[in-house]
């Protein structure tokens, strides 16, 4: 077979990435330029509310092993990206227990990024190992355990991480582009590991496990491994979100926002990539439009305002009505294409 009739077959292989980044890159675009109806920053939140739901889905989409711990490696690489980034006499006044190194280091965002993500994938590589020995509940329940003991870590070590206070004077780095950037980027390293042998093989023992592992298939390695680039994808969304806002806490990847992207992986479909992306794009642009009600929206003369709460009972009854009518989610098992042939 000749290449140029091959090339067909490779260009529908990555339509699915194709068209959701063009889908984003719309988005992106039309709050550039008319900002008057999308705010850029919106937008921006918006795009780390993809890298976020897509690393989740990276493992409890690929998986079927729901994890309610993912969001504990956004808040390690957030943190450190706030120890190797911050002003040294910053660090010795709020956090005098870390290490001299530490505090004496003021690295660039882009190092400081690698380093941090590195470190998350690191630490999601041990616990992994101890918790993918488990299967099911135990393991998801195992995931929650992790969630709260990191939170208390976090949240009383006045010395090493400042406590339940808010850590500022991170450096504001990232725009709409950036966040746009590190989306495309989160999704192309979902989408290639989903259709890599091991991502099919880990899909194979989430639809069967009894059958996967009577194929020959090693369901623990590649739940290991897929927990890893997980944990990584959490910890850049961490750092992205830390570079945008400019400050965190042990409350920024708490519960609020392990039930948030699992909302929007549930709502959007969390056995597909397509699923996962616009979950995420849905859930975020509900949520900034209730909040604009909330804060009370002018029409002519009228005050429109709705009561404050009703984005927290808006997002659970969708996700109730999701659960009851569409248990797959919107998207279901379907992944974005231009033709109606298989992709992979």
């Amino acid at each position: 077979m000749s290449a140029a009739s091959s090339r067909p077959g490779t260009v529908r292989r990555f339509e699915t990435p194709v068209i959701l980044v063009a889908g984003l890159a719309f988005l992106v675009l039309l709050a550039t330029w008319v900002p008057g109806i999308v705010s850029p920053r919106s937008i921006a939140q918006l795009m780390i509310w993809v890298v976020l739901v897509v690393g989740l889905y990276t493992f409890s989409g690929l998986s079927g092993i729901i994890s309610f711990g993912q969001t504990t490696f956004s808040t390690i690489a957030a943190y450190c990206v706030a120890w190797l980034t911050l002003n040294p006499f910053v660090k010795a006044s709020s956090m005098p227990g870390l290490p001299q190194f530490i505090l004496s280091a003021s690295l660039h965002p882009l190092a400081s990024a690698a380093i941090s993500i590195a470190v998350a994938a690191a630490i999601g590589l041990v616990v992994a190992l101890a918790v993918m020995r488990l299967a099911g509940e135990a393991a998801t329940i195992a995931t929650f355990a992790l969630l709260i003991v990191v939170n208390s870590i976090y949240g009383n070590w006045n010395s090493v991480t400042g406590g339940m206070s808010s850590i500022v004077g991170i450096p504001i780095v990232v725009g709409v582009w950036i966040a746009f950037g590190t989306a495309v980027l989160a999704i192309v390293v979902a989408y290639a590991f989903q259709t890599s042998r091991g991502g099919l093989m880990l899909q194979a023992s989430r639809d069967d496990e009894v059958a996967a592992r009577a194929s020959g298939i090693e369901v623990k390695r590649w739940r290991i491994i897929a927990f890893v680039i997980s944990a990584a994808l959490m910890g850049l969304g961490g750092v992205v979100q830390a570079h945008f806002l400019g400050v965190i806490s042990v409350e920024s990847f708490y519960l609020g926002t392990t039930f948030m992207t699992l909302a929007m992986l549930v709502v959007g479909g969390r056995s597909s990539l397509t699923g996962a992306v616009v979950g995420a794009v849905i859930l975020s642009l509900v949520t900034s439009v209730l909040r604009g009600l909330e804060r009370g929206v002018e029409l002519g003369s009228v005050n429109l305002q709705i009561p404050s709460g009703i984005q927290e009972v808006a997002l659970g009854a969708l996700m109730l009505v999701m659960l009851v009518r569409r248990r797959r989610g919107l998207c279901g098992l379907w992944e974005a294409r231009f033709s109606r042939g298989d992709a992979d």
